[in-house]
C-alpha cells in the first residue's frame, strides 16, 4: 500500500468516525445503522460506570451487544429520549490491511436525560476503541468499546 493510499484510508475512517457522531446527535437512526457492519459488536460494559466510586449511573446498559439491528435496537432505545452531544478528538488510527484499521479517539459527551431518572445531565470522558472494516468500497464500524475515565452527573 503506498503512503497516499494509508492516508486516504485514514481519511475515510475520520469521516465515518464524525458521520456516526452526528447521526447519533441528531437521532438519524437509519442513517446511523449505515456506519456498522452487519455482525458489527458493540461492547458498553462500563460505559455509565463512574470509574471513580464504581457506581454505575444508568442501570441496564452494561452490555455487549452483536449485530447491526440488535446494536440499533440498544442506541434507540438508550438515546432515542435523551438529547446527547457527543465529541471525539486525537485520533490515533492504525491500517492493519487492505480493507481493515482500528482507532483509538478521544472522547466527551454530555447527556441530558429526561426527568424521572434522577439524573438530569451525565457528562463524561474517556477513549472509544474501534476496528472498521471495508464493505463493497465503504468503511463501516466493526467493533465498537467505550472505556470511561470519568463520569460526572447533575442531579
Amino acid at each position: 500500500m503506498t503512503e497516499p493510499e494509508r492516508l486516504g484510508i485514514i481519511e475515510a475512517i475520520k469521516q465515518l468516525k464524525a458521520r456516526y457522531l452526528r447521526l447519533a446527535d441528531t437521532k438519524d437512526w437509519e442513517g446511523l445503522a449505515r456506519c456498522f457492519c452487519a455482525d458489527v459488536v458493540c461492547d458498553w460494559r462500563g460505559a455509565t460506570t463512574d470509574p471513580g466510586t464504581g457506581r454505575n449511573l444508568l442501570p441496564g446498559s452494561d452490555a455487549v451487544i452483536s449485530g447491526r439491528e440488535a446494536v440499533m435496537q440498544t442506541i434507540v432505545a438508550s438515546l432515542g429520549e435523551v438529547r446527547s452531544v457527543h465529541q471525539c478528538f486525537m485520533p490515533e488510527i492504525e491500517v492493519t490491511g487492505e480493507d481493515t484499521a482500528c482507532g483509538i479517539w478521544a472522547m466527551a459527551d454530555r447527556l441530558y436525560i429526561p426527568a424521572g431518572t434522577g439524573i438530569t445531565i451525565l457528562q463524561g470522558y474517556g477513549h472509544y476503541h474501534n476496528t472498521f472494516r471495508r464493505v463493497k468500497g465503504d468503511w463501516m464500524i466493526q467493533t465498537l468499546r467505550l472505556i470511561r475515565l470519568r463520569v460526572e452527573i447533575e442531579q
